[in-house]
């Protein structure tokens, strides 16, 4: 990591046109770095490798390998290239995790188990297909694309096209890989697409047992028991569909001939999975995320509006009610259009203080508007920040900005609602800034400013605050150490910035939050 840091001046382009940004992660390969193609503008993974001892030669063959893969089960090189010290290997940047910290995390059910293995199949039947043998089928070298539904990707082909005794004795591979190396890889023979099928068979076993088939003890002990082959998946899942059952057990025969291709073993075991669910017991669930999302951004939205419409005196007695419902109704069918008429329903209350003072509200609310054009049902996020800040839950704002995917958004919309809940507590003191009568914006523009800026204790809050709702995903599943760091440094930076911020209802909040994120894993396998 350190010298392919080292290898990366600030603000330098590798290859004449990608920016690295942040580090993803490193090993004894190497490092990966998310990085920002200057000639496109799309984010990709940068794989940097030192050109010593085998490595080189490694990462050179990986990049050969994927280049002649073309499937979505395979991530896509864009570009590939060397220097006399690094191999760099440009890849598609899709954000997730490992299929190993998904495992470790207890976020992966049966369902889930069995779609990874047919999508891992897929790919792996495509490379099969290309002549191409992966070798190192993993769960740390699957990657699980963010999102609700299951994606995979396969990772590390960089053993592709090694030799047997290189593989088997380089240093580093043994450990991560021993558990998943097929019994005629530990002979001596020559891997082929059955040593993938075995890698997936014992990752399947793993992933629905819950436990690994043959790890523990000594890497002798480890070997013999591969050599011998594992006990039935029926001895740890009676429970599983036979089907299920004795797919995984030929996947993990110890004759090589038995085991199926990846393009049967792949339909095969989607065609078990599906007919395990038609014949499993259906319970009527309601379809509760859905209804949430488009209920509780309505319910935001009209909230909005009315409380706008009855704190700045304007509108007659019960239009409030009647612009709320207005807003609440739309906002599942029209959500854009909503946000809109919820935006636009303070313009003419602040008008009649100063049109200067709405001229600029509009052009705020323009640039929000815009700025939430493309997932308008997060617009009135901001709304939290005025509802959580009397119970001092301002805190929480980064857990609740996790329904928006975009990290950036999710930066924004934080911190809006931060500053939307100073606004709110100094909506009494408007007169106060001399703005009232005002005709012309920038008079407004100018003090509104100067009132915001100069609550430095807000503005902290608001930028820490934002900060952690863009980086909480990269916490999830790590383990509690790293939810402690994490809850840590939230409180650190507003806490040491303006020491005239509350303490105790931060504090509350923010280890609240961190609570339920330690907790996730549990409630995710108990449900």
């Amino acid at each position: 990591m350190q010298q392919a840091a080292a290898a990366l001046a600030p603000g330098s382009l590798v290859l004449g046109r990608y920016r690295p940004l942040r580090p993803l992660g490193s090993g004894g390969s190497g490092s990966v770095w998310l990085a920002r193609d200057e000639k496109t503008g799309l984010d990709v993974a940068l794989k940097i490798v030192p050109r010593e001892g085998t490595l080189g030669p490694r990462a050179e063959r990986e990049a050969a390998a994927v280049a002649q893969l073309r499937h979505r089960r395979c991530l896509r090189v864009y570009a590939r290239a060397r220097d006399g010290n690094h191999v760099y290997i440009v890849y598609e940047y899709v954000p997730g995790r490992t299929l190993r910290e998904a495992l470790r995390a207890g976020t992966i059910d049966d369902e889930a188990a069995l779609e990874a293995a047919v999508q891992i199949l897929e790919g792996l039947a495509h490379a099969h297909r290309s002549g191409i043998v992966h070798r190192d089928v993993k769960p740390a070298n699957v990657l699980l694309e963010e999102g609700r539904e299951v994606s995979v990707r396969l990772l590390d082909f960089g053993l592709a096209l090694m030799l047997e005794e290189e593989t088997l004795t380089a240093v580093g591979d043994i450990p991560g890989t021993l558990a998943y190396i097929s019994p005629e890889r530990l002979r001596g023979e020559t891997a082929g697409p059955a040593a993938d099928i075995w890698s997936v068979g014992v990752l399947l076993w793993e992933a629905l047992a819950g436990r690994h088939p043959f790890w523990g003890g000594s890497l002798a002990e480890v070997a013999k028991k591969i050599e011998e082959g594992p006990p039935s998946l029926a001895t740890a899942r009676p429970d599983l569909p036979k089907a299920v059952v004795d797919l995984v057990d030929r996947a993990l025969a110890v004759n090589a001939a038995r085991r199926p291709s990846a393009a049967k073993l792949a339909a095969g075991l989607r065609t078990a999975s599906e007919t395990a669910a038609e014949h499993s017991p259906r319970r009527a669930r309601p379809e509760v995320r859905p209804t949430l999302e488009r209920v509780v951004p309505a319910l935001a939205a009209a909230l909005f509006a009315g409380w706008t419409a009855s704190a700045l005196p304007f509108y007659p007695f019960g239009w409030p009610f009647g612009l709320a419902a207005v807003t609440g109704l739309a906002a599942p069918f029209a959500p854009r259009a909503a946000l809109a008429f919820a935006l636009a329903v303070p313009i003419l209350p602040l008008g009649n203080l100063g049109l200067g003072l709405a001229l600029v509200y509009a052009v705020a609310a323009a640039v929000w508007l815009a700025a939430s054009w493309t997932d308008p049902r997060r617009g009135c996020f901001l709304v939290l920040g005025p509802l959580l800040a009397p119970v001092g839950g301002l805190g929480l704002l980064p857990l609740a900005a996790q329904a928006i995917a975009n990290p950036w958004r999710r930066a924004v919309h934080t911190i809006g609602a931060v500053f939307a809940a100073g606004a709110v507590a100094g909506v009494g003191g408007i007169s106060s800034l001399g703005v009232d009568g005002a005709s012309k914006p920038r008079p407004v523009a100018t003090a509104l400013w100067s009132a915001l800026s100069g609550d430095r204790a807000l503005v902290v809050e608001a930028l820490a605050l934002g900060a952690a709702a863009a980086m909480l995903p990269q916490v999830r599943g790590r383990g509690p150490w790293w939810v402690a760091g994490f809850g840590a440094g939230i409180l650190a930076v507003p806490l040491l910035a303006a020491p005239g911020l509350p303490a105790f209802p931060l504090v509350v909040a923010v280890w609240v939050t961190c609570g339920l994120i330690a907790a996730e894993p549990r409630l995710r396998a108990a449900h």
